[in-house]
């Protein structure tokens, strides 16, 4: 059985531009983020990417078009031969009932709910009613489809689809939470023997959304809402926990049940305004980095104080040890940490695809029947575009007016030659295999640097990365040396960078440029069987320096999405002060270095 999951309109940016001024620093705040597609067949996922990764476009919402032929030619299928096609969102008529009542229920002007109920019919009409949606795949692909073989995904089925595929397929409680879904913003419940079962009692509606709630605040703060949450998380760190919360004490209401209810305005200055009042602000202080650290450690303890509370109470409705997280708010690995160690849960698991990448992956999932992935299956993120050498080659050559190049004869060279310049203070573009999928560079599309200079963070963040300079970077580590450098607590391993682990005194002024300023770090661990290439370049670098890891990031700069191809490399490269840039065995510099 072959099926193809895939997420993204092609009217999303301009009906939510229009319709809500989803543009600017707002342009994040619409439906089909993220947009991606995967290919699942015979119950295993075999492709996957992002669609931003070929068009360059960041977080596109756009129809996957370069994403759907990606995975496509990629395993030699046709269109013509898929079996069923899965899309992360069910707006039916249910729902499109409910979006109506809740309109017509709520407590705006007369004058505003009609405004309200034309543009959510434009909206349902124009985008996501089943017709727009099939009417959208025909004209994108010339694909005359079967609408018996389009299946709808109801949008946090798909987050969990992705998350326990990913997991092993086991049994486990869950909690998803992100900004929006249809009518929702989290669900919990439990999934026993490829079942899953929703404690409705628990869900929370989209009015109370923490994910967008933590936007605001994360717009109120100067930075962009849905794309930026990640800068409030890592601010947070620098001053110390909230001794008490306005937000907890004024928008937040906790039930017994493990759902809770949040208030705040829609209208942008209505809640500026709001939060002026809460955290003492106002238009100059919001510019100020003490502000803004005390603004963020409200929000961050906000976030960890409402999930340990629908933790508490999944505990007590499922007797179940294994906890997964999926949705945007499981990018907060600061409180995905704390929600697992103080929680009775054994084990947590976060997923590569927790964000809304990941609903592709999930929607073909279910579409394929969990209870169908093979035993054997590999779960591992490289899953998109990978580059032969005749292609580096051609990518060289096309650059060779700006670069040269020395070819290293074999793996194992090429690991000794990278470690030999991680030595040094050297920063390094790392380029090996196929893509990850998600947002977080795994290893594969990465820059590296020797955690062990003091100042490699601001080179990076200023010269390279042009960034924020509070911003932290994440050390990559092989997994047998990871519980000798952090204190891991229930994590055995962390491959995806999801969690955050205190760094044990002795290893903090070996790595600074590794550590946090509150001490932790965002680990990811690697070993032989998950990335080979990587593994074999930590053993050489951990061997010439004593060093037990590398710093890692993300091989793009700030407002470009991660390379995917030796072209996007090489463009990278050339346009920052990346120091050496390898590809596959190729060691590359600037011409004039």
């Amino acid at each position: 059985m072959i099926v193809l999951g895939y997420n993204g309109f092609s009217r999303g940016a301009e009906l939510f531009g229009r319709l809500y001024g989803a543009t600017g620093v707002g342009r994040n705040l619409l439906v089909g983020h993220d947009a991606a597609a995967a290919l699942v067949i015979d119950g295993e996922v075999v492709a996957a990417v992002e669609e931003e990764r070929l068009s360059r476009v960041k977080k596109t919402s756009d129809f996957p078009a370069h994403a759907i032929t990606w995975c496509l030619n990629s395993a030699g299928v046709d269109l013509d031969q898929v079996d069923v096609f899965a899309f992360p969102w069910r707006f039916s008529p249910t729902v499109a009932e409910e979006m109506i009542s809740g309109i017509c229920d709520s407590d705006m002007p007369v004058t505003a709910k009609f405004d309200a109920l034309r543009s959510t019919g434009e909206l349902y009409t124009g985008m996501l009613s089943p017709d727009a949606v099939y009417h959208d795949f025909v004209e994108r692909t010339g694909h005359e489809l079967d609408p018996n073989k389009l299946t709808l995904v109801p949008h946090h089925l798909a987050h969990l689809m992705c998350g326990a595929y990913l997991a092993g397929g086991g049994d486990a409680a869950f909690v998803v939470s992100d900004g929006r879904a249809e009518t929702l913003s989290s669900v919990m419940g439990e999934l026993r023997n490829g079942v899953v079962r929703l404690f409705d009692e628990t869900a929370v509606p989209m009015t109370s959304s923490l994910g967008v709630t933590f936007g605001r605040i994360t717009r109120y703060l100067g930075f962009v809402p849905n794309n930026d949450e990640y800068k409030v998380m890592g601010l947070a760190a620098y001053g110390p926990p909230p001794q008490h919360n306005p937000l907890l004490q004024r928008v937040v209401r906790l039930h017994e049940n493990g759902s809770y209810t949040i208030s705040t305005p829609r209208d942008i200055s209505a809640y500026y305004a709001l939060f002026d009042e809460l955290f003492g602000g106002d238009s100059e202080k919001r510019e100020q980095f003490d502000f803004r650290v005390k603004v963020a450690g409200l929000a961050q303890h906000m976030v960890e104080a409402v999930t340990a509370h629908q933790v508490r109470a999944l505990t007590a409705a499922s007797g179940l040890d294994t906890l997964l997280f999926e949705g945007g708010l499981a990018l907060n690995c600061v409180a995905n940490t704390k929600m697992l160690e103080r929680s009775s849960f054994t084990g947590m698991e976060v997923s590569f695809g927790a964000s809304d990448p990941g609903v592709a992956i999930g929607a073909a999932v279910y579409a394929a029947g969990l209870r169908n992935r093979p035993a054997d299956a590999v779960t591992t993120p490289y899953l998109g575009p990978s580059y032969d050498e005749r292609q580096v080659q051609d990518a060289l050559a096309e650059y060779a007016d700006r670069v040269e190049w020395q070819e290293e004869p074999d793996a194992a060279s090429i690991a000794d030659r990278t470690a030999e310049l991680l030595a040094g203070k050297n920063v390094v573009g790392w380029f090996q295999g196929r893509t990850e999928f998600g947002p977080r560079a795994l290893g594969n599309r990465s820059i590296l640097a020797n955690p062990a200079f003091p100042d490699i963070k601001d080179i990076i963040n200023l010269r390279v990365k042009h960034r924020e300079p509070f911003r932290p970077f994440a050390p990559v580590i092989l997994e047998s040396e990871a519980p000798r450098v952090f204190s891991m607590g229930k994590k055995t391993s962390s491959p995806y960078m999801t969690f955050v682990f205190p760094v044990r005194k002795e290893y903090q002024e070996r790595i600074p440029g590794a550590c946090h300023v509150d001490g932790t770090a965002r680990a990811q661990t690697v070993n032989e069987r998950q990335n080979p290439a990587l593994a074999r370049l930590l053993r050489a670098f951990t061997a010439r320096t004593d060093v037990p890891c590398l710093l890692n990031t993300s091989f793009n700069v700030a407002g470009e999405p991660i390379v995917c191809s030796p072209r996007d490399a090489l463009e990278c490269f050339l346009a920052t002060e990346i120091d050496y840039l390898v590809i596959d065995r190729f060691v590359i510099t600037k011409k004039g270095s």
